[in-house]
């Protein structure tokens, strides 16, 4: 009987091994996906390298480059980039609940000030990215600006992209620094763009102070899960995605410390009070116009969500400028006298 058990205990032994070794090579085959998707790209290098125009990527995906403004709006783009380069901005600094020291740059607004207008750009964006191009608008209609640097993008520090998971606290923390100098109490609105749209609703999920009078979201995703799946559908035709997902989240939690759920915007929205302006391009082929859809459905506040036909990812404002700029002008006159 002794042999049989220690036989047996062996066999359980090499089973374990088995599946421990099973478990190591699953997680090391998710690794470059995880990788490739939290890191922003962002090394440190003893010397800058000047790349070379006509070398190829060995990589790259068309939906991103489809979907970009500089498809068919690259004139608009880079003026918009360019003007804001050439405005008179103060550089601000934060640190951040995990101690990175996040930056952002301040432009004060033509003639009187009538509200703050803080902006969020999109995943592995900067602060004079695909925003740039309304900056002129908010700046002539009496809005001081802050263009904040995303974690681990610009110039800010960082190592791992969260999807919002930590963004939406380090935004809260850049409400602060605004609102302690905000001695007017002018009206504060949030505004972001793609997962700089999901960290505005995110944010909305926690205590605001009464000065927030207002969130702009535009082409902002509902989760970090739903986006990957989208992708994974949309581009490669993989429909089943759960397994590598689940491993994704589990790096997630070891490596960037955070939970894919963390990223999801309904908790968010069933508590938020603050008023949303919802845009989407109908032709987005990277966040899903459905995203949109969620969100507006999941928001309990006063809320207005506008489609733009013919626009693809952050295109919106470049496609019907005249409309969109419209909207966000009636939205501050509708709650800039507002109280919460």
């Amino acid at each position: 009987m002794t042999g049989k058990g220690g036989k047996k205990r062996k066999i359980m032994k090499r089973c374990g091994l088995i599946l421990s070794a099973a478990g190591v090579i699953s997680m090391v085959s998710a690794w470059p996906f995880f990788y490739f998707i939290t890191r922003a790209g962002k090394e440190e290098k003893k010397e800058k390298v000047i790349p070379d125009p006509n070398r190829k990527k060995w990589f790259r995906l068309k939906h991103t480059e489809l979907n970009h403004p500089k498809n068919g709006y690259e004139e608009e783009y880079e003026a918009g980039k360019a003007w804001c380069y050439n405005q008179p901005m103060e550089d601000l600094y934060l640190q951040s609940e995990d101690g990175l020291k996040l930056h952002a740059s301040f432009l004060p607004a033509e003639g009187k000030t009538e509200r703050i207008v803080i902006m969020c750009h999109g995943y592995r964006g900067t602060r004079f990215g695909t925003v740039a191009c309304i900056a002129p608008f908010l700046h002539e209609n009496h809005s001081d600006i802050l263009f904040i640097d995303q974690r681990c993008c610009g110039e800010s520090e960082g190592k791992y992209i969260t999807f919002g998971a930590k963004e939406h606290k380090d935004l809260l923390g850049w409400i602060k620094k605004l609102n302690d100098q905000n001695g007017r109490h002018l009206p504060i609105y949030l505004y972001g763009q793609s997962m700089g749209g999901a960290t505005v609703l995110l944010a909305a999920g926690n205590e605001l102070p009464p000065e927030v009078h207002g969130l702009i979201s535009d082409c902002s995703f509902h989760s970090m899960k739903q986006q990957m799946k989208d992708i994974a559908s949309g581009w490669f035709h993989l429909h089943w995605i759960e397994f590598l997902l689940l491993r994704m989240d589990l790096l997630c939690r070891i490596f960037a410390d955070f939970r894919m759920k963390d990223t999801m915007t309904d908790k968010a929205l069933s508590v938020n009070t603050r008023p949303v302006l919802f845009f989407h391009g109908e032709k987005d082929t990277y966040v899903w116009p459905e995203n949109s859809g969620v969100n507006f459905r999941l928001c309990k506040a006063p809320k207005e969500l506008v489609l733009i036909p013919g626009a693809r990812h952050s295109c919106s404002a470049y496609v019907a400028p005249d409309l969109y700029q419209k909207k966000m002008k009636d939205f501050f006159m509708k709650y800039d006298k507002s109280s919460v």
